[in-house]
């Protein structure tokens, strides 16, 4: 059964799941000194309590503080966000996705990357048959 879907993030969300994602877990204060122009340690508190009430963290007590970590694993939570720019931006489509990433002259994929895109394709057709 899939899972529903989890409520979008802000900005200083996505900031907080980053910093959670690299070093849970993470207490107030962790989280705190990580981030770009922090708010106060009450702001990020009540972030975290936010991010909790949405799905997207969990909290332990240990030794008397509040220690945070996702609930998804980052590579869950990556295809989950990759699902909605597919939906906002193209349409659903992975193939629009795709050229409009090939065709940019900033990728700057290697042959090496193209060919492991090419195998990964190829994998994908036979799973398919």
């Amino acid at each position: 059964m899939p899972r529903k879907a989890l409520p979008p993030l802000s900005r200083r969300e996505r900031e907080i799941m980053d910093i959670l994602f690299a070093h849970a877990p993470a207490s107030v204060a962790d989280v705190q000194d990580r981030l770009p122009s922090p708010p106060s340690y009450s702001a990020v508190r009540a972030l975290l309590r936010i991010l909790e009430e949405k799905g997207h963290l969990r909290h332990e007590e240990v030794g008397g503080k509040y220690l945070y970590e996702p609930v998804a694993s980052r590579e869950s939570a990556a295809k989950s966000a990759l699902r909605r720019v597919l939906q906002t931006f193209f349409a659903g489509s992975l193939e629009k996705a795709l050229a409009a990433t090939l065709t940019d002259a900033r990728s700057r994929l290697t042959q090496a990357d193209y060919q492991r895109l090419a195998d990964l394709i190829e994998s994908a057709r036979k799973k398919g048959e």
